[in-house]
């Protein structure tokens, strides 16, 4: 089956508890459709680049799958129909990256992108 990457981005005025819960309930929306939830991430509350729907910050989450492509596609519609759900982002990726995300690591463990000095 294919492989994919999610990140989406539910309401701030949500608690850690509701937005877990939401990547909970579209893992099982994944599985109920034949796919399964390789990982998933919690990234927590995050301020973004710009204002969404009046909101500043968002809950961030991170989830990869293993999935057929109905799947994903009702997964797709459902956090589009859902009141909490910003933003979705989903792509198809050839293999899942080992370890935690980038988003997770912490700054020591990334590596430096430039030397700070110059």
């Amino acid at each position: 089956m294919p492989l994919y990457e999610h990140v989406f981005i539910s309401r701030q005025d949500l608690s850690n508890a509701q937005a877990e819960s939401l990547v909970e309930h579209f893992g099982t929306v994944l599985s109920d459709n034949g796919g399964s939830v390789v990982e998933s991430e919690y990234w927590g509350v995050k301020t973004m680049a710009y204002k969404i729907n009046k909101n500043r910050k968002g809950h961030y989450a991170f989830l990869k799958s293993d999935a057929p492509a109905a799947a994903i596609q009702e997964m797709e519609r459902l956090m589009r129909l859902h009141d909490d759900v910003m933003r979705v982002l989903t792509i198809k990726v050839d293999e899942h990256a080992e370890g935690p995300s980038v988003q997770m690591q912490k700054r020591d463990e990334r590596g430096d992108r430039r030397d700070r000095r110059s």
